[in-house]
Protein backbone atom coordinates (compact mmCIF):
# COMPACT_ATOMS: atom_id res chain seq x y z
CA UNK A 1 0.00 0.00 0.00
CA UNK A 2 1.46 3.41 -0.96
CA UNK A 3 2.58 5.79 1.76
CA UNK A 4 1.61 9.48 1.61
CA UNK A 5 2.97 12.58 3.31
CA UNK A 6 -0.05 14.71 4.11
CA UNK A 7 -1.22 18.05 5.49
CA UNK A 8 -4.71 18.21 6.99
CA UNK A 9 -6.82 20.64 8.98
CA UNK A 10 -8.96 19.73 11.96
CA UNK A 11 -12.26 21.32 13.00
CA UNK A 12 -10.44 24.00 15.03
CA UNK A 13 -8.34 25.07 12.06
CA UNK A 14 -5.16 23.45 13.35
CA UNK A 15 -2.78 22.11 10.67
CA UNK A 16 -1.86 18.45 11.11
CA UNK A 17 1.10 16.92 9.26
CA UNK A 18 2.22 13.33 9.05
CA UNK A 19 2.41 10.10 7.04
CA UNK A 20 -0.34 7.61 6.26
CA UNK A 21 -0.88 4.49 4.13
CA UNK A 22 -3.73 4.45 1.62
CA UNK A 23 -4.67 2.75 -1.62
CA UNK A 24 -4.85 6.11 -3.39
CA UNK A 25 -5.48 9.78 -2.69
CA UNK A 26 -9.27 9.32 -2.83
CA UNK A 27 -9.05 6.61 -0.20
CA UNK A 28 -6.94 8.89 1.98
CA UNK A 29 -9.44 11.74 1.49
CA UNK A 30 -12.33 9.51 2.60
CA UNK A 31 -10.51 8.28 5.69
CA UNK A 32 -9.67 11.83 6.76
CA UNK A 33 -13.25 12.95 6.13
CA UNK A 34 -14.56 10.13 8.32
CA UNK A 35 -12.16 11.27 11.05
CA UNK A 36 -13.37 14.87 10.86
CA UNK A 37 -10.26 16.17 9.10
CA UNK A 38 -9.93 18.16 5.88
CA UNK A 39 -7.12 16.87 3.64
CA UNK A 40 -5.20 19.84 2.24
CA UNK A 41 -2.32 18.14 0.50
CA UNK A 42 -1.11 14.58 -0.08
CA UNK A 43 2.12 13.54 -1.82
CA UNK A 44 3.20 9.94 -2.38
CA UNK A 45 6.48 9.03 -0.70
CA UNK A 46 8.88 7.45 -3.17
CA UNK A 47 11.35 5.41 -1.21
CA UNK A 48 14.84 5.37 -2.67
CA UNK A 49 16.34 1.97 -3.48
CA UNK A 50 19.44 0.86 -5.35
CA UNK A 51 18.13 -0.60 -8.59
CA UNK A 52 19.95 -3.46 -10.28
CA UNK A 53 18.91 -5.73 -13.17
CA UNK A 54 16.93 -8.83 -12.31
CA UNK A 55 18.59 -12.02 -13.46
CA UNK A 56 16.92 -14.05 -16.18
CA UNK A 57 15.75 -16.90 -13.88
CA UNK A 58 14.02 -14.32 -11.66
CA UNK A 59 12.46 -12.57 -14.67
CA UNK A 60 11.21 -15.93 -15.94
CA UNK A 61 9.69 -16.73 -12.55
CA UNK A 62 8.04 -13.30 -12.27
CA UNK A 63 6.55 -13.47 -15.79
CA UNK A 64 5.34 -17.04 -15.29
CA UNK A 65 3.57 -16.28 -12.01
CA UNK A 66 2.09 -13.03 -13.31
CA UNK A 67 0.81 -14.66 -16.51
CA UNK A 68 -0.66 -17.64 -14.64
CA UNK A 69 -2.43 -15.47 -12.04
CA UNK A 70 -3.90 -13.06 -14.61
CA UNK A 71 -5.04 -15.97 -16.76
CA UNK A 72 -6.81 -17.37 -13.67
CA UNK A 73 -8.76 -14.11 -13.34
CA UNK A 74 -6.74 -12.43 -10.59
CA UNK A 75 -6.57 -8.64 -10.97
CA UNK A 76 -3.13 -7.16 -11.72
CA UNK A 77 -2.62 -5.42 -8.34
CA UNK A 78 -3.55 -8.55 -6.38
CA UNK A 79 -1.39 -10.74 -8.63
CA UNK A 80 1.70 -8.59 -8.03
CA UNK A 81 0.95 -8.54 -4.29
CA UNK A 82 0.79 -12.36 -4.26
CA UNK A 83 4.14 -12.54 -6.07
CA UNK A 84 5.65 -10.03 -3.63
CA UNK A 85 4.57 -12.17 -0.65
CA UNK A 86 6.30 -15.26 -2.03
CA UNK A 87 8.76 -16.52 0.61
CA UNK A 88 11.27 -17.73 -1.99
CA UNK A 89 12.14 -14.26 -3.35
CA UNK A 90 14.81 -11.90 -2.02
CA UNK A 91 14.15 -8.69 -0.07
CA UNK A 92 15.23 -6.67 -3.11
CA UNK A 93 12.69 -8.41 -5.34
CA UNK A 94 9.97 -7.96 -2.71
CA UNK A 95 10.62 -4.21 -2.49
CA UNK A 96 10.69 -3.98 -6.27
CA UNK A 97 7.35 -5.77 -6.70
CA UNK A 98 5.75 -3.72 -3.94
CA UNK A 99 6.92 -0.58 -5.74
CA UNK A 100 5.19 -1.91 -8.86
CA UNK A 101 1.99 -2.47 -6.92
CA UNK A 102 2.04 0.93 -5.22
CA UNK A 103 2.53 2.83 -8.48
CA UNK A 104 -0.18 0.81 -10.26
CA UNK A 105 -2.56 1.63 -7.41
CA UNK A 106 -1.85 5.30 -8.17
CA UNK A 107 -3.07 4.76 -11.72
CA UNK A 108 0.23 4.23 -13.54
CA UNK A 109 0.43 1.44 -16.13
CA UNK A 110 2.64 -1.60 -15.49
CA UNK A 111 4.94 -0.88 -18.44
CA UNK A 112 5.42 2.74 -17.35
CA UNK A 113 6.34 1.69 -13.81
CA UNK A 114 8.81 -0.85 -15.18
CA UNK A 115 10.36 1.90 -17.28
CA UNK A 116 10.66 4.09 -14.17
CA UNK A 117 12.47 1.22 -12.42
CA UNK A 118 15.00 0.68 -15.20
CA UNK A 119 17.49 -1.11 -15.19
CA UNK A 120 15.60 -3.56 -12.95
CA UNK A 121 13.45 -4.61 -15.92
CA UNK A 122 14.98 -4.96 -19.42
CA UNK A 123 13.70 -3.03 -22.47
CA UNK A 124 12.38 -6.22 -24.09
CA UNK A 125 10.07 -6.88 -21.15
CA UNK A 126 8.89 -3.26 -21.04
CA UNK A 127 8.04 -3.13 -24.75
CA UNK A 128 6.29 -6.52 -24.66
CA UNK A 129 4.20 -5.54 -21.62
CA UNK A 130 3.28 -2.20 -23.25
CA UNK A 131 2.11 -3.98 -26.40
CA UNK A 132 0.17 -6.52 -24.32
CA UNK A 133 -1.58 -3.75 -22.37
CA UNK A 134 -2.76 -2.27 -25.65
CA UNK A 135 -3.94 -5.57 -27.12
CA UNK A 136 -5.32 -7.03 -23.89
CA UNK A 137 -3.08 -10.11 -24.02
CA UNK A 138 -1.06 -9.55 -20.85
CA UNK A 139 -1.44 -13.15 -19.64
CA UNK A 140 -0.29 -14.84 -22.85
CA UNK A 141 2.53 -12.30 -23.33
CA UNK A 142 3.84 -12.89 -19.80
CA UNK A 143 3.80 -16.66 -20.30
CA UNK A 144 5.62 -16.25 -23.63
CA UNK A 145 8.24 -14.06 -21.97
CA UNK A 146 8.61 -16.65 -19.21
CA UNK A 147 9.46 -19.28 -21.82
CA UNK A 148 11.99 -16.98 -23.48
CA UNK A 149 13.75 -16.01 -20.26
CA UNK A 150 13.79 -19.65 -19.15
CA UNK A 151 15.42 -20.64 -22.44
CA UNK A 152 18.01 -17.86 -22.14
CA UNK A 153 18.72 -18.78 -18.51
CA UNK A 154 19.23 -22.42 -19.47
CA UNK A 155 21.63 -21.39 -22.23
CA UNK A 156 23.62 -19.21 -19.81
CA UNK A 157 23.70 -22.07 -17.29
CA UNK A 158 24.95 -24.40 -20.02
CA UNK A 159 27.74 -21.93 -20.74
CA UNK A 160 28.69 -21.78 -17.05
CA UNK A 161 28.62 -25.56 -16.72
CA UNK A 162 30.75 -25.91 -19.84
CA UNK A 163 33.45 -23.71 -18.31
CA UNK A 164 33.55 -25.63 -15.02
CA UNK A 165 36.18 -28.13 -16.18
CA UNK A 166 38.48 -25.47 -17.72
CA UNK A 167 38.25 -23.49 -14.47
CA UNK A 168 39.23 -26.59 -12.49
CA UNK A 169 42.19 -27.15 -14.82
CA UNK A 170 43.26 -23.51 -14.42
CA UNK A 171 43.14 -23.82 -10.63
CA UNK A 172 45.05 -27.10 -10.86
CA UNK A 173 47.79 -25.45 -12.93
CA UNK A 174 48.17 -22.70 -10.33
CA UNK A 175 48.31 -25.24 -7.48
CA UNK A 176 50.86 -27.47 -9.24
CA UNK A 177 53.11 -24.52 -10.14
CA UNK A 178 52.84 -23.17 -6.58
CA UNK A 179 53.89 -26.55 -5.12
CA UNK A 180 56.79 -26.85 -7.54
CA UNK A 181 58.05 -23.31 -6.85
CA UNK A 182 57.33 -23.34 -3.13
CA UNK A 183 58.45 -26.84 -2.16
CA UNK A 184 60.16 -28.82 -4.93
CA UNK A 185 62.61 -26.23 -6.29
CA UNK A 186 64.05 -25.18 -2.90
CA UNK A 187 65.07 -28.83 -2.36
CA UNK A 188 67.47 -28.57 -5.29
CA UNK A 189 69.12 -25.26 -4.39
CA UNK A 190 72.00 -26.93 -2.50
CA UNK A 191 72.62 -29.32 -5.39
CA UNK A 192 72.59 -26.52 -7.95
CA UNK A 193 74.96 -24.45 -5.80
CA UNK A 194 77.68 -27.11 -6.21
CA UNK A 195 77.47 -27.07 -10.00
CA UNK A 196 79.91 -24.80 -11.86
CA UNK A 197 77.34 -23.51 -14.33
CA UNK A 198 73.61 -23.91 -14.74
CA UNK A 199 71.79 -24.11 -18.09
CA UNK A 200 69.77 -21.06 -19.14
CA UNK A 201 66.33 -22.66 -18.46
CA UNK A 202 67.44 -23.57 -14.93
CA UNK A 203 68.78 -20.07 -14.24
CA UNK A 204 65.47 -18.57 -15.44
CA UNK A 205 63.53 -21.00 -13.27
CA UNK A 206 65.62 -20.32 -10.15
CA UNK A 207 65.32 -16.56 -10.67
CA UNK A 208 61.54 -16.88 -10.85
CA UNK A 209 61.57 -19.10 -7.76
CA UNK A 210 63.68 -16.58 -5.78
CA UNK A 211 61.46 -13.71 -6.87
CA UNK A 212 58.28 -15.55 -5.87
CA UNK A 213 59.78 -16.59 -2.52
CA UNK A 214 61.25 -13.22 -1.54
CA UNK A 215 59.06 -10.67 -3.32
CA UNK A 216 55.70 -12.41 -3.54
CA UNK A 217 53.95 -9.20 -2.45
CA UNK A 218 55.19 -7.44 -5.59
CA UNK A 219 53.71 -10.23 -7.69
CA UNK A 220 50.41 -9.94 -5.80
CA UNK A 221 50.28 -6.17 -6.41
CA UNK A 222 51.08 -6.66 -10.11
CA UNK A 223 48.30 -9.24 -10.47
CA UNK A 224 45.75 -7.00 -8.73
CA UNK A 225 46.73 -3.99 -10.83
CA UNK A 226 46.63 -6.10 -14.00
CA UNK A 227 43.08 -7.21 -13.18
CA UNK A 228 41.95 -3.65 -12.40
CA UNK A 229 43.54 -2.10 -15.50
CA UNK A 230 42.38 -5.04 -17.61
CA UNK A 231 38.76 -4.36 -16.64
CA UNK A 232 39.24 -0.63 -17.33
CA UNK A 233 40.79 -1.25 -20.75
CA UNK A 234 38.03 -3.65 -21.78
CA UNK A 235 35.46 -0.91 -21.08
CA UNK A 236 37.12 1.41 -23.64
CA UNK A 237 34.74 1.42 -26.66
CA UNK A 238 37.48 0.87 -29.26
CA UNK A 239 38.98 -2.05 -27.30
CA UNK A 240 35.57 -3.59 -26.68
CA UNK A 241 34.77 -3.27 -30.38
CA UNK A 242 38.04 -5.00 -31.32
CA UNK A 243 37.47 -7.84 -28.85
CA UNK A 244 33.91 -8.38 -30.07
CA UNK A 245 35.11 -8.41 -33.66
CA UNK A 246 37.71 -11.07 -32.85
CA UNK A 247 34.92 -13.19 -31.34
CA UNK A 248 33.28 -13.63 -34.76
CA UNK A 249 36.51 -14.41 -36.64
CA UNK A 250 37.94 -17.79 -37.63
CA UNK A 251 36.76 -21.20 -36.50
CA UNK A 252 35.89 -19.89 -33.06
CA UNK A 253 33.74 -17.23 -34.75
CA UNK A 254 31.63 -19.85 -36.54
CA UNK A 255 30.41 -21.07 -33.18
CA UNK A 256 29.83 -17.65 -31.60
CA UNK A 257 27.87 -16.52 -34.67
CA UNK A 258 25.32 -19.25 -33.96
CA UNK A 259 24.89 -17.97 -30.41
CA UNK A 260 24.47 -14.33 -31.50
CA UNK A 261 22.05 -15.28 -34.29
CA UNK A 262 19.94 -17.28 -31.84
CA UNK A 263 19.66 -14.37 -29.40
CA UNK A 264 18.60 -11.96 -32.14
CA UNK A 265 16.08 -14.36 -33.66
CA UNK A 266 14.47 -15.18 -30.30
CA UNK A 267 14.01 -11.53 -29.36
CA UNK A 268 12.73 -10.60 -32.82
CA UNK A 269 10.26 -13.47 -32.70
CA UNK A 270 8.80 -12.34 -29.36
CA UNK A 271 8.59 -8.67 -30.33
CA UNK A 272 7.19 -9.18 -33.83
CA UNK A 273 4.56 -11.67 -32.60
CA UNK A 274 3.45 -9.08 -30.03
CA UNK A 275 2.60 -6.68 -32.87
CA UNK A 276 5.45 -4.24 -32.29
CA UNK A 277 6.55 -2.32 -35.45
CA UNK A 278 9.54 -3.83 -37.25
CA UNK A 279 11.82 -0.81 -36.70
CA UNK A 280 11.19 -0.98 -32.93
CA UNK A 281 11.79 -4.75 -33.01
CA UNK A 282 15.18 -4.23 -34.63
CA UNK A 283 16.14 -1.45 -32.22
CA UNK A 284 15.42 -3.60 -29.16
CA UNK A 285 16.67 -6.92 -30.56
CA UNK A 286 20.09 -5.54 -31.51
CA UNK A 287 20.76 -4.58 -27.87
CA UNK A 288 20.23 -8.19 -26.72
CA UNK A 289 22.89 -9.68 -29.01
CA UNK A 290 25.75 -9.00 -26.59
CA UNK A 291 28.32 -7.97 -29.22
CA UNK A 292 29.14 -4.31 -29.87
CA UNK A 293 30.73 -5.06 -33.25
CA UNK A 294 27.52 -6.62 -34.58
CA UNK A 295 25.37 -3.98 -32.91
CA UNK A 296 27.32 -1.18 -34.64
CA UNK A 297 26.43 -2.66 -38.04
CA UNK A 298 22.72 -2.21 -37.32
CA UNK A 299 22.99 1.50 -38.08
CA UNK A 300 23.04 0.54 -41.76
CA UNK A 301 20.46 -2.22 -41.25
CA UNK A 302 17.97 0.24 -39.75
CA UNK A 303 18.58 2.74 -42.58
CA UNK A 304 17.99 0.08 -45.22
CA UNK A 305 14.81 -1.24 -43.59
CA UNK A 306 13.52 2.33 -43.14
CA UNK A 307 14.20 2.85 -46.87
CA UNK A 308 11.98 -0.08 -47.81
CA UNK A 309 14.51 -2.91 -48.04
CA UNK A 310 13.34 -6.28 -46.64
CA UNK A 311 14.89 -7.27 -43.30
CA UNK A 312 16.38 -10.44 -44.78
CA UNK A 313 18.29 -8.46 -47.44
CA UNK A 314 19.55 -5.96 -44.86
CA UNK A 315 20.85 -8.75 -42.58
CA UNK A 316 22.80 -10.55 -45.32
CA UNK A 317 25.72 -8.11 -45.04
CA UNK A 318 25.91 -8.28 -41.23
CA UNK A 319 29.22 -9.84 -40.19
CA UNK A 320 28.37 -11.91 -37.11
CA UNK A 321 25.22 -13.82 -38.13
CA UNK A 322 24.93 -17.22 -39.77
CA UNK A 323 23.41 -17.10 -43.25
CA UNK A 324 20.59 -19.39 -42.11
CA UNK A 325 19.07 -16.43 -40.27
CA UNK A 326 18.47 -14.07 -43.24
CA UNK A 327 17.56 -17.04 -45.47
CA UNK A 328 14.81 -18.17 -43.07
CA UNK A 329 13.56 -14.61 -42.57
CA UNK A 330 13.32 -14.24 -46.36
CA UNK A 331 11.03 -17.29 -46.53
CA UNK A 332 8.87 -15.77 -43.79
CA UNK A 333 8.64 -12.45 -45.63
CA UNK A 334 7.67 -14.14 -48.90
CA UNK A 335 5.01 -16.36 -47.31
CA UNK A 336 3.65 -13.74 -44.91
CA UNK A 337 4.61 -15.92 -41.92
CA UNK A 338 7.55 -13.94 -40.58
CA UNK A 339 6.57 -14.45 -36.92
CA UNK A 340 6.38 -18.23 -37.30
CA UNK A 341 9.65 -18.44 -39.24
CA UNK A 342 11.43 -16.28 -36.65
CA UNK A 343 10.23 -18.59 -33.89
CA UNK A 344 11.27 -21.65 -35.90
CA UNK A 345 14.79 -20.40 -36.61
CA UNK A 346 15.09 -19.23 -32.98
CA UNK A 347 14.31 -22.75 -31.74
CA UNK A 348 16.80 -24.28 -34.16
CA UNK A 349 19.54 -21.81 -33.28
CA UNK A 350 18.91 -22.31 -29.55
CA UNK A 351 19.66 -26.01 -30.02
CA UNK A 352 22.74 -25.30 -32.12
CA UNK A 353 23.84 -22.67 -29.60
CA UNK A 354 24.02 -25.31 -26.89
CA UNK A 355 25.99 -27.55 -29.22
CA UNK A 356 28.28 -24.62 -30.05
CA UNK A 357 28.98 -24.02 -26.37
CA UNK A 358 29.94 -27.66 -25.94
CA UNK A 359 32.28 -27.38 -28.94
CA UNK A 360 33.85 -24.24 -27.52
CA UNK A 361 34.52 -26.15 -24.32
CA UNK A 362 36.00 -29.04 -26.28
CA UNK A 363 38.50 -26.55 -27.77
CA UNK A 364 39.36 -24.97 -24.43
CA UNK A 365 40.01 -28.22 -22.53
CA UNK A 366 42.90 -29.55 -24.69
CA UNK A 367 44.47 -26.07 -24.78
CA UNK A 368 44.46 -25.96 -20.97
CA UNK A 369 45.95 -29.46 -20.77
CA UNK A 370 48.71 -28.50 -23.23
CA UNK A 371 49.46 -25.33 -21.22
CA UNK A 372 49.73 -27.35 -18.01
CA UNK A 373 51.93 -29.94 -19.72
CA UNK A 374 54.26 -27.24 -21.12
CA UNK A 375 54.58 -25.45 -17.77
CA UNK A 376 55.19 -28.60 -15.74
CA UNK A 377 57.43 -30.03 -18.47
CA UNK A 378 59.57 -26.88 -18.55
CA UNK A 379 60.01 -26.99 -14.78
CA UNK A 380 60.92 -30.68 -14.71
CA UNK A 381 63.38 -30.37 -17.60
CA UNK A 382 64.99 -27.33 -15.97
CA UNK A 383 65.52 -29.38 -12.80
CA UNK A 384 66.59 -32.69 -14.30
CA UNK A 385 68.84 -31.40 -17.10
CA UNK A 386 71.62 -29.83 -14.94
CA UNK A 387 71.65 -32.92 -12.67
CA UNK A 388 71.94 -35.19 -15.68
CA UNK A 389 74.65 -32.92 -17.11
CA UNK A 390 76.64 -33.15 -13.84
CA UNK A 391 76.44 -36.96 -13.88
CA UNK A 392 77.78 -36.95 -17.43
CA UNK A 393 80.70 -34.74 -16.33
CA UNK A 394 81.45 -37.05 -13.38
CA UNK A 395 81.28 -40.08 -15.68
CA UNK A 396 83.64 -38.50 -18.23
CA UNK A 397 86.10 -37.53 -15.46
CA UNK A 398 86.24 -41.02 -14.03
Amino acid sequence: MPEYRYQAQDSKGKIVKGKADAFDEADLQKRFHDSGLLLLEAKPIIKQMALKPLKKPRLADFCRQLGTLIKAGVVLIKAIEIIANDESITDYERQLYLRLRDRIVQGVSLSTVMEELEPAFPPLLIFMIRAAETSGTLDTTCLRLAEQYTSEAQLEQTAKNSLTYPKILSALIVVVVAILFGYVLPQFEDIFATLPELPLPTRILMSISDFVANKWYVLAVVIVLAIIFGKMIVKIPAVRMLIDRIKVMGKWGKLTKIIYSGRFARTMSSLYSAGIPIHSCIEIAKSTIGNKYIEAQFVEVEKKVAGGMPLSAALVEVDGFVQKLPATIKVGEETGMLGNMLESVANDLDFYSKQALLKLTSYIEPVMIVVMAVVVGFIMVSIIYPIYQSYQTIGAGS
